[in-house]
């Protein structure tokens, strides 16, 4: 390799790597895995020791593991991401390093030599698992929660403190009385066990809402929720695993961690102490088997010299602790034969393919079918009927196709085409500008679409009606059900000639679907299943136009003069309208008694002391947040969708939302808590 191919080369690793980095640590939508992501990273150090001239101060090799761009990683004002992110960021105190790592037990036998040559002290290894989430840095002072920063870029990170605070393992206030120390700092990770990842991405699922790729990126997604009280749900766990006070007197790394659980923080039940390297190996390698039976992901063993006065007279390199490395462990992939391929179609129109595998044994499960995610992908792989492909499971849990395996391709192999066509309807299939996919454009005709209504408009956040796909599946075979109105007219004796049915389950679907006409409003318009109108712009739309017949006759512009409401979705929304057979269901589904108006529509008009006030509301208050909003609205006001330059006053509860109070205060909004808006009231009632 010559000069000028050095360069290019190691510019071409830059873009790539920055682009990877914002995939996983900004987007939590990652496109290759971290074993391909560290054979590029391994590439780019290589070619800039041979070649540092060529050295750009904005390389990713200099800024390893950051969730910032290089260029803005010490600008809050000028970093775009910050703003969007929605919090402040702060400097951490003692800078949070990245491990170095490797996938062969000769570097860890190295590292071993490294430090046995560096000291003539006995010493031994604490290894841990290597939790596979996102690094947080807590502070505690005198016992109470006092802040969390993510890692950030290791020098500034983002201030997370109230979404931790909704974490049920990271206590807010200490043991009384434990020995905890005045002030310091630990450090660990916020992970997602599998069961509520799985959970998660089933809700996802309903919704036809992206899926998270793994638990990791689920968690930090989690962490980043601009509602602190979402967080509560999400099934975080968090384990620490770094102790720094200037006040500790701990000799060794493991009794730091016995003192730290004593205080009532959370530490790994997975770690052990060894004393030669031959013990760290076999360590390693019962985790790279047992992994699999984990409740949560792990990728890999840290390894840590366990002397704390060891570690501080090795010290440390530019990005990382000379006392300390991690093993990663290679994916599990299993190699196995594509049989056909499926191409499924959803309620939104857009066409999946899906392979069918020979059966493989992988992570612990048997796996049929694995992704193939789109047209894009499939034409990326290349892929052939019979090809033998690699799959692995993204987080242990989404079975994906990563490669073929082209050695053992077939003569003659078909090459796998996508259709042109709807493989249900026929209808031509199309694209869409600004959205990755396929779709069938036939919305009202297609019967896998509109099955697929079906089961969302039963789902739970929109009508929650209790009816499986299954069943959906036999009324629709039966010709009991074509439209959604349908369901309102089914009778007791169409669901006794159902599989399984008899008079207890018929009576409560009856009763399920009796119980979903006190819907609100907004569920409802989210049930429908208008094309890009997702469950928080349902909320957002029934807010800013009350009733449907509002929403209906709304023009493209009075549309999108709404906070977030962009041409995309008005223009869905506009094209729902516009077709009879979508009126046609509105009406009759108001003539069976469900919810087209905002319940604040019926609401006594207590006073003007609101008129023309936009009121942001935010946290929790004495009240539900339901009753809140009629409480204003019964006084003239109207409550906003989001924090912009047309909010009057921001309302703050208890746990306020800290994105919309940094947003409040940089735009000169009042923020007034629920005591001064009743003072602002109660004169008026």
């Amino acid at each position: 390799m010559n000069q000028k191919e050095a360069k290019d080369r190691i510019q071409q690793l830059d873009r790539e790597l920055l682009e990877h980095n914002r995939n996983y640590y900004v987007l939590n939508s990652p496109t290759i895995t971290d074993f391909e992501y560290d054979i590029l990273m391994q590439e780019l150090l290589e070619l800039q020791k041979r070649y540092p001239q060529f050295i750009s101060p904005s390389s990713p090799a200099l800024h390893p593991g950051s969730e910032y761009t290089p260029s803005t990683a010490m600008d809050t004002e000028k970093d775009s991401d910050a703003q969007q992110r929605g919090f402040t960021r702060r400097a951490h105190r003692n800078p949070m390093l990245s491990l170095g790592n490797t996938y062969d037990f000769e570097e860890i036998k190295a590292f071993d030599q490294r430090i046995r040559s560096a000291s003539d002290k006995a010493f031994s290894y604490n290894c841990e698992l290597k939790f596979d989430g996102t690094a947080i840095c807590l502070t505690y002072i005198d016992g109470k929660l006092d802040r969390a920063l993510t890692r950030g870029d290791g020098t500034y990170g983002d201030d997370v403190t109230a979404n931790v605070k909704e974490i049920p393992s990271i206590p807010q206030n200490l043991l009384p009385g434990s020995g905890f120390p005045h002030e310091f700092e630990i450090r660990g990770e916020i992970y997602m066990p599998f069961e509520a990842f799985d959970r998660l991405n089933h809700l996802k699922e309903l919704d036809e809402e992206p899926l998270f790729a793994n638990p990791r990126n689920a968690a930090a997604g989690s962490l980043k929720l601009q509602e602190s009280a979402d967080v509560a749900g999400r099934g975080l766990e968090c384990t620490l695993y770094h102790l720094i006070s200037p006040e500790s007197n701990f000799s060794t790394h493991s009794q730091a961690l016995e003192n730290v659980a004593r205080w009532g923080l959370p530490v790994s039940e997975y770690a052990k102490e060894c004393f030669t390297i031959d013990e760290v190996i076999e360590f390693i390698n019962y985790w790279d088997v047992k992994r699999k039976s984990l409740p949560f992901a792990t990728d890999g063993i840290v390894v840590k010299v366990n002397d704390l006065q060891l570690q501080k007279e090795l010290g440390f390199t530019a990005k990382s602790p000379k006392w300390a490395t991690a093993y990663k462990f290679k994916p599990e992939q299993a190699l196995t034969p594509i049989l056909s391929i499926d191409y499924q179609v959803g309620r939104t129109g857009a066409v999946t393919p899906v392979a069918n595998l020979e059966p493989v044994q992988l992570s612990g499960t048997i796996v049929k079918r694995a992704t193939l995610h789109n047209r894009d992908q499939m034409q990326l792989l290349d892929i052939h009927i019979n090809d033998y492909v690699y799959v692995e499971k993204g987080g242990e849990i989404i079975p994906k196709i990563t490669a073929v395996e082209t050695s053992r391709r077939l003569a003659g192999a078909q090459k796998a085409v996508f259709p042109d066509k709807c493989p249900d309807c026929g209808t031509e299939l199309v694209s869409i500008p600004g959205q990755a996919g396929v779709f069938c454009p036939n919305q009202d005709g297609c019967p896998m679409q509109r099955k697929g209504k079906f089961i969302h408009f039963v789902s739970r956040k929109a009508m929650g009606i209790n009816i499986g796909e299954a069943t959906i599946e036999q009324l629709w075979n039966k010709g009991y059900i074509k439209e959604l109105e349908d369901l309102y007219s089914l009778t007791e004796e169409q669901l006794l000639t159902l599989d399984k049915f008899k008079q207890k389950s018929a009576s409560n679907l009856l009763a399920s679907l009796e119980q979903s006409k006190k819907v609100p409003y907004s569920h409802v318009l989210f049930a429908l299943g208008i094309r890009n109108i997702g469950e928080q712009t349902a909320k957002t739309l029934a807010q800013n136009f009350k009733s449907i017949e509002e929403l209906m006759s709304a023009g493209r512009e009075e549309l999108m003069a709404i906070e977030d409401i962009g041409g995309i979705v008005a223009d869905s929304i506009l094209d729902y309208f516009s077709k009879e057979v979508h009126s046609h269901t509105i009406a009759v589904l108001k003539e069976k008694g469900l919810k087209f108006a905002e319940d604040g529509n019926a609401v006594q008009k207590l006073s003007d002391s609101l008129e023309g006030k936009q009121i942001m509301i935010t946290g929790v208050y004495s009240v539900s947040r339901d009753e809140m909003k009629a409480y204003i609205e019964a006084h003239g006001g109207k409550v906003a969708s989001s924090v912009s330059a047309k909010t009057d006053w921001l309302l703050t509860g208890d746990k306020p939302g800290d994105s919309k109070v940094k947003k409040a205060q940089k735009l000169n909004i009042p923020i007034i808590s629920e005591e001064e808006l009743y003072k602002l009231t109660s004169d008026a009632e």
